[in-house]
Parts: C-alpha cells; sequence; structure tokens
C-alpha cells in the first residue's frame, strides 16, 4: 500500500505537530522513500534535484532518531550536516529548528562571516544537531573546540557541488575524525566518479534512492534558448526586463566582475538590481538576498558560488546570462526555480561562441533546448543544434575542475546560531 501522508511513516508526534504547522499535507517522493530507510538505521544514497523536499528527507528522521538518545556532553555533538555554501547551510539549519522546535534538542550552524571565539562558546555545552561547512569545522577542531566520538550520523549534502568546489581534502580529513560506527547520508544531485568513488568508501550496505532521473532537471521548469551576438546579450536582457512583466528574476553570469557589470548597466536602465557573489560579505549577502525575497529588488545576478545555497519559494525564473562551463552547473542553475511543485522557467542567453557549452550541457540533460531569437537582435551567427555538432554523446569534455581555495574562502569562515522563535536574531545556542 502506498503511504500517503506523514503520520503514516512513523514519525513522532512532536515533528508531526511541526509538519502540521507548516502547513505540509503530504510528502514528496524522495520524502516517502528516505524517511521510513532513515529511521531504520540504514546507509542512504539519495539523487534528488534542489526543490524535491530532500532537506527534509533527512532532516525530520534525524530529529527523531536524536530525541530517544543521550544529551551531547561539552564541546561534543551527536550528529553533523554537511553542506558546501553559507547559504545552504543557513536554509538546513532554518529547516532543523522548524521540524525540531517540539523537542528538547539543540542545534548550531557554523559557516563564514563572523568571529571564531563566538563557536568556541556555543560548542562548551554540547551540540545536538550540528550544519557546518568543511573548512570551519576543521578550524574548530584545530582549536580543541569540537569533538566527535559522540556522533551518530552524518549528513553530506550536495556532496556533488562539495567536490566540485575543491572540498575533497577537507572531507577526507573529517572522515578520519569520525567514529566509524555511524549512520551515513549521502545526498547528491548528480553522480560523477568522484562521488561514486565517495560512496563506496562511505557507504555500508546502503539503500539508494532515486527521485529524479540523473542529471536532469526538474520536469516543471521550462527551458529554452535566445540566440544572441555576444556584444548584445546586455541590451537583449534590458529589452527583455523593460518588456515582460518580469518581477522577480535570478540571473547567472559566469564571473564576479561580469556579475558586477550586468548589475550596474542594469541598474543604468532603471532596473533595480543587486549582485551576490563570493566577494560580497556575508551581511551584504544576507541583506541582498532578503530584499530580493520581499521584491524590493527586481533582478539578483548572481555566480555559481550561489547556485545551491540560494532557497527562494516560488521563484518564476532563472536566466542564464552566460552558459557555465561544467555542464552540471546548468542544472544546479535552474533548480532554483520550479520547486516544491510549482512551475518556472530556465532561460539562456547564448552566443554562437558557446556553442560547444551548449552542446555540452544539451547531451547531458538528453535534450535539445528550443532556440528563438528575439526581434531587434536576431545574431550574426547562429547557434548551431547539438547533433548538428560533432559531440560524441558519451564522451562530453568535461571543463577544468574550478579551483578550491577561492570557493573555500568565499564560503568557510566562522559561525551563526539563530533562536528559533525569530530566525532572523543572532544567538549563541538554539533550543529545538
Amino acid at each position: 500500500m502506498t503511504l500517503t501522508s506523514f503520520s503514516s511513516l512513523g514519525l513522532s508526534a512532536p515533528l508531526l505537530r511541526a509538519i502540521e504547522e507548516k502547513t505540509y499535507s503530504a510528502p514528496s517522493p524522495i520524502q516517502l522513500q528516505a524517511i521510513p530507510a532513515v529511521l531504520t538505521g540504514k546507509d542512504l544514497m539519495a539523487a534528488a534535484q534542489t526543490g524535491t523536499g530532500k532537506t527534509a528527507a533527512f532532516t525530520l528522521p534525524l530529529l527523531q532518531r536524536l530525541s530517544n538518545g543521550s544529551r551531547a556532553k561539552s564541546n561534543h555533538i551527536r550528529s553533523l550536516v554537511l553542506t558546501p555554501t553559507r547559504e545552504l547551510a543557513m536554509q538546513v539549519a532554518n529547516s532543523i529548528a522548524d521540524y525540531g522546535k517540539h523537542l528538547s534538542l539543540t542545534s548550531g550552524v557554523v559557516y563564514g562571516g563572523v568571529k571564531i571565539n563566538p563557536q568556541m562558546m556555543m560548542l562548551r555545552s554540547g551540540i545536538d544537531v550540528l550544519v557546518a561547512t568543511p573548512g570551519r569545522l576543521l578550524d574548530l577542531y584545530g582549536r580543541n573546540a569540537i569533538n566527535f566520538p559522540q556522533l551518530e550520523i552524518l549528513v553530506l549534502d550536495e556532496a556533488d557541488r562539495m567536490l566540485d568546489m575543491g572540498f575533497s581534502e577537507e572531507i577526507n580529513k573529517i572522515l578520519a575524525l569520525l567514529p566509524k560506527k555511524r549512520q551515513n547520508l549521502l545526498f547528491s544531485a548528480t553522480f560523477s566518479t568522484d562521488i561514486r568513488k565517495l560512496t563506496d568508501r562511505i557507504l555500508r550496505d546502503p539503500v539508494w534512492i532515486e527521485a529524479t532521473p540523473r542529471n536532469s532537471a526538474a520536469k516543471s521548469v521550462k527551458q529554452w534558448v535566445f540566440e544572441v551576438d555576444k556584444s548584445k546579450k546586455r541590451a537583449l536582457l534590458c529589452h527583455l526586463l523593460r518588456n515582460k512583466e518580469w518581477t522577480q528574476v535570478l540571473v547567472f553570469t559566469r564571473t564576479k566582475d561580469g556579475a558586477d557589470r550586468l548589475a550596474l548597466e542594469l541598474l543604468r536602465n532603471n532596473i533595480s538590481a543587486a549582485v551576490i557573489h563570493g566577494d560580497k560579505s556575508q551581511n551584504e549577502r544576507t541583506r541582498t538576498l532578503a530584499e530580493f525575497k520581499d521584491h524590493k529588488i527586481r533582478v539578483l545576478v548572481a555566480t555559481d558560488v550561489a547556485a545551491r545555497g540560494l532557497d527562494i519559494s516560488e521563484l518564476p525564473r532563472v536566466i542564464n546570462f552566460d552558459l557555465p562551463k561544467v555542464p552540471q552547473d546548468y542544472i544546479h542553475r535552474i533548480g532554483r526555480t520550479g520547486r516544491a511543485g510549482f512551475e518556472g522557467e530556465g532561460i539562456s542567453l547564448v552566443s554562437a561562441d558557446e556553442a560547444k557549452l551548449l552542446a555540452a550541457i544539451e547531451t547531458l540533460i538528453r535534450k535539445t533546448l528550443p532556440r528563438e531569437v528575439q526581434a531587434g537582435f536576431i545574431p550574426s551567427h547562429s547557434v548551431p543544434l547539438t547533433r548538428q555538432l560533432k559531440t560524441k554523446p558519451n564522451k562530453t569534455k568535461t571543463a577544468p575542475k574550478k579551483p578550491g581555495t577561492r570557493g573555500k574562502q568565499s564560503h568557510d569562515r566562522g559561525i551563526t546560531t539563530t533562536k528559533i522563535d525569530s530566525p532572523g536574531r543572532q544567538n549563541r545556542k538554539r533550543k529545538i
């Protein structure tokens, strides 16, 4: 018999009460499969795109398993959730606070942007659930602020992104510090060779769940391409924004400098815009994202640094101003829209010199994206269809890996914790 409600999954009354207060009526496919598996104590390998409800899929059973155990000792943690970015760490920590508010557990989140001393003080009395980025966690360990003998559950959220950002060495160091006897939960949107190696190394007889087809975008996202000369991309974007009733648009560029220049161009055209990327302080990024969510800013220009960390409910569309060099990043970008059952649009502005990048993306997602041209912006050189290029389906050229150091420095220093009853206020510890 198919399970159709959260109450059918074996969750406790305090968790069901929190779910009801969030007005969620039925579990998503990933939750339907993952929650019972995690509750049994089994290791888990889950392939799930963003927006499928995967955070609740591990948060809910994790909280239930911890609620039946002993409290964390001083400077110890009982569970660890590793994430690649500050923004994702905040998102996960907020979910833990929401779902666990009727339980007598504590949680904290550590990431970049604040000093290290407050985090050391937070950990002194022990934490049941710690959300962290890899480098900062190792900083804490190096200062004897955190110990792992009590650790029961490890979650690697968006593990593929952590490897893409160059965190392999840090993850290996962390794994070497943890107790061998533990439950491991690994979530990834893509299946790279490195992910498979990591899975083989840390998971023991895991339950495998694939909520969405591998390397595919959500079906709720309509995708297409505007062909345009490279020199006219900014003008085309301004034209589209002026002539269409798009109230909230997330635009991705390939570089931080490109993001800054594009935002200035939008502002010169009286289009409200702001930038979020790794060179911005945590306070700036948090404030900008809040203003975008509140519709005070119409266009948010971002780099791939923010591709997985942004949690914007009901975001209607994503525009790729530049195509990413790594085709998997395309999936991560458009995964910001079309979430939780809502429809979305993934639009790419593509010039002829990006034809090979587009071919790599189309080969990965096994789909040829429709091409369109806008009146007044017909390109001098068209973008050929993927089948017209000499691209072998199973041998997509992989772009060089991104340098790890820059990504780690951008995301991985510091800590913040938030009171449950006021997610925006800072505190050293959180009761859940």
